[in-house]
């Protein structure tokens, strides 16, 4: 199997520039497999799919007939929804709780699942989302769980919304991540997790660099997480 390392935590945690950082280092594409289910929440809420899913079978079809695409590098992922890409829409606030509610449908999580491995054993891969390594590939020796308080994750949110040019208040930002933890911790399928194979990296008050550094220091000397 190509090499794969596995970022998993909640949002805010700083999985996604760490793990470019890691990519980049490495030289392997870096996959962002939460952008999947945002592009499938982006999809439900064009449908007028209301919140919360009553049907999930509809949007598990919907799932199906979609044409979902990345690009991969080690600078970022480029997301595909039947040709358009969606890269920037799937990032709206609202899409956030779309993309929870639709990860929460098991048929959904099947599918896109069996992709980011595809994706995976095909050309390896930094792969960040919430269950890389329990889910998409247990096996892997290299798995890293990011993880921050709430309000900082929050703080984290607010100022990536503000330098894209969304205003959103940081009490609503705040709310929206508690929601988006609980669901994502509370789902039967495939939550939130980690297990005695992970690495725990708690990121308040360190920086970015200093966390790719430990990551790359277990994987540039062979060395599994968890160990």
């Amino acid at each position: 199997m190509n090499r794969v390392i596995a970022i998993d935590g909640p949002s805010g945690a700083g999985k996604s520039t760490v793990a470019r950082m890691v990519a980049k280092r490495l030289g392997l594409p870096y996959l962002d497999t939460g952008a999947m289910y945002r592009a499938v929440g982006l999809l439900a809420f064009r449908r007028g799919v209301p919140l919360p899913i009553a049907d999930p079978a509809a949007v598990a079809r919907l799932a199906g007939e979609a044409t979902i695409d990345l690009s991969t590098s080690p600078e970022g992922t480029t997301v595909w929804l039947d040709g358009e890409d969606v890269s920037a829409a799937i990032r709206e606030p609202r899409i956030s709780l779309y993309a929870s509610a639709v990860s929460a449908i098991p048929e959904v999580r099947r599918r896109l699942v069996a992709r980011q491995r595809e994706i995976g054993l095909a050309r390896g891969g930094v792969l960040e989302g919430r269950d890389i390594g329990t889910k998409v590939f247990p096996d892997t020796p290299w798995k890293f769980f990011l993880t921050a308080d709430e309000r900082e994750r929050a703080r984290r949110r607010h100022e990536e919304l503000r330098r894209r040019g969304v205003d959103e208040p940081y009490e609503k930002v705040l709310e929206e991540m508690r929601l988006r933890d609980r669901d994502d911790s509370a789902r039967p399928d495939s939550p939130l997790s980690r297990d005695d194979s992970y690495e725990l990296l708690e990121s308040d008050g360190v920086g970015p660099d200093e966390i790719a550094r430990r990551i790359l220091a277990r994987v540039e000397a062979g060395e599994p997480s968890g160990s």
